[in-house]
């Protein structure tokens, strides 16, 4: 029997988690802000950041069918010595529409048999504060609308506070909107659509209410028939809530490193996670002050991996995580994405952020336009708050597990327009790996660059040459792929850190510094550009970073330079001899 407290990985349920002992990251002291905020709230996150787990935990807290199990399962939390006066005292409606399903002529019947069920069970759980009578009453009626305002006004008459908690509000919806399309959706949402109709019952009949999803659209088409809600979404108080700070995650570490089934050092791990599942900021009021968030989901799922198989696991996405954005791809329909709305990808794919302002809310028939496109991919955590502008915020790319669906729908581009063998640089890659020849690498790259010549108009000059580079050097899992890195003082084009972690057998690692110049331009500049390019690389390869990041690997300097889409000059640069 395991002596520690195991990870929960993939369990959502607050209850087993405490009662078969497995590591649980305290943020019980978050039900007093969200007491203290209002009463009916409305939070987004994108998906695997612990919100049903914490919805769980508030359905033990507040269900007056759990008040005696308060001590057993809340023990060592901080909110078992700071209780509020409502701990305890609701009978707790918990629905998630995830579980809804079903083709579109299933959909009225499914949806209205599933809250048939939930409101029944609810009834039978809570009959002992009712009348005798109570459940014999409820078997009277059959649709779910008639035993959801019978189950209102029983409450109502006996004077019982009911506490209403919805998890993934809008993933029935969502699912709707994506493979049946918009005018069901529409007919859903609007007018006299059953799902409107069930959020205007939802409205003066429950004392507390907290709804989570992963968008904000369904809630605005809704608003007419449910517009009680207090989002906080990106209120500053709430940007810890879910997700991991790092220094929860250290905790984390010292806890199984001290129970003697994590075998590794601290700061390897934080170095080799905080790339992939770091950087998450929700409110631009805190962009300079609260610490970035870990992805919770993808840090147990790499713990886990080192606790069980003693080493990181081979993928570092997790594939229920790329099932993830294979759904967010098709709800934001990159297939069919009209030249705006793809130049937003390109432009964050390529530069890693792009300037907006994020929009509260906002109905499905906008999502064509652009900026409400990137609020869309802000929700979804494709993008997070890099930096405030004031009137604007600059969005940037969260980190390496979101780039790189970013640069596999520049690769997807770019392959339609004029495909390479992918097989061919693959290998190229493990020759620049393993035996240091980075040559064919290189000339695969920038021949493909060249031959590319159907996309001229979009990959014309220097950011566009480097998106393209983002794109194919993604493919090379050897390593851990950073754009404009800083390094002693500067920021190099691209940094080939080999992630020895996983691929011990890497022998080689790679600083890359691309520059590009017209064909109009003089020879005379070139060689200026090049003598340039050649310090600034030497000056990163000397970095003490560099040095520590690259150890047990021999480090190669290219500088390539290309003219329009030419190869001008590739080579490699010696660091000096009394380096």
């Amino acid at each position: 029997m395991a002596t520690y407290r195991a990870l929960p990985y993939g369990i959502s349920d607050f209850r087993r988690i405490r009662r078969e002992n497995y590591y649980l990251v305290d943020k019980s002291s978050f039900i007093t802000k969200l007491e203290e905020t209002a009463s009916f709230l409305f939070l987004i996150r994108p998906r695997r950041f612990g919100k049903s787990l914490f919805l769980s935990m508030l359905r033990y807290y507040y269900d007056i069918a759990e008040k005696d199990n308060f001590q057993e399962l809340f023990k060592g939390l901080w909110i078992a010595e700071h209780p509020t006066w409502n701990q305890g005292r609701f009978q707790v409606m918990h629905i998630d529409f995830s579980q809804i399903g079903g083709t579109i002529d299933e959909l009225t019947e499914n949806f209205d048999g599933y809250m048939r069920m939930k409101f029944t069970n609810f009834a039978r759980k809570y009959a002992a504060y009712y009348p005798k009578d109570y459940l014999d009453e409820l078997n009277k009626y059959s649709s779910a609308s008639d035993i959801m305002n019978y189950v209102h006004d029983a409450a109502k008459d006996q004077g019982c506070s009911l506490y209403l908690i919805v998890d993934e509000y809008d993933n029935f919806t969502n699912t709707v909107l994506n493979e049946k399309g918009e005018n069901i959706y529409h007919a859903m949402t609007h007018a006299s659509g059953f799902y409107r109709d069930v959020f205007k019952k939802f409205k003066g009949n429950y004392d507390r209410i907290l709804m989570m999803g992963v968008s904000p659209v369904t809630l605005d088409d809704l608003t007419s028939g449910y517009n009680i809600a207090t989002s906080i979404t990106m209120d500053s108080r709430f940007n810890q809530m879910l997700g991991f700070s790092e220094t929860e995650v250290r905790e984390m570490i010292r806890y199984y490193q001290e129970a003697g089934v994590l075998q590794a050092d601290e700061e390897q791990l934080i170095t080799e996670m905080k790339p992939w599942y770091d950087g998450y900021c929700f409110s631009d009021e805190v962009i300079y002050t609260d610490p970035k968030m870990f992805n919770c989901d993808m840090v147990t799922y790499y713990l886990n991996s080192f606790i069980q198989n003693g080493r990181a696991p081979k993928e570092m996405i997790d594939r229920n995580t790329s099932m993830d954005y294979a759904k967010l791809n098709n709800l934001i329909k990159l297939d069919q994405l009209d030249g705006d709305r793809k130049g937003v990808l390109l432009e964050i794919a390529e530069k890693g952020s792009i300037t907006g302002k994020v929009a509260n809310s906002f109905p499905a028939a906008q999502l064509t336009d652009p900026e409400m496109f990137k609020s869309l991919l802000f929700y979804y955590g494709m993008l997070t708050f890099t930096d405030d502008y004031g009137i604007e915020q600059e969005l940037g790319i969260p980190n390496n597990n979101v780039r790189k669906q970013y640069y596999e729908f520049l690769l997807r581009e770019y392959q339609n327009l004029h495909p390479i063998d992918l097989s061919g640089l693959i290998r190229c890659y493990r020759e620049a790996a393993l035996n240091g020849n980075w040559h064919p690498m290189m000339d695969y790259i920038l021949q493909a660059y060249h031959d590319t010549t159907s996309v001229r108009s979009l990959i014309e000059g220097e950011r566009n040459l480097q998106g393209f580079m983002n794109a194919y050097l993604n493919l090379n899992t050897y390593y851990l792929t950073a754009p404009e890195v800083e390094l002693n003082h500067g920021y190099c084009d691209f940094f080939l850190m080999p992630d020895l972690t996983r691929w011990p057998m890497v022998k080689h690692s790679y600083i890359l510094e691309l520059k590009y110049f017209s064909i109009s331009d003089t020879e005379e500049k070139a060689e200026k550009q090049w003598a340039e390019a050649v310090e600034q690389i030497k000056q990163y390869g000397q970095g003490k970073k560099v040095q520590l990041l690259t150890s047990g690997t021999q480090l190669h300097l290219i500088v390539a330079q290309i003219q329009g889409y030419e190869k001008k000059r590739v080579e490699e640069i010696s660091l000096p001899v009394n380096f």
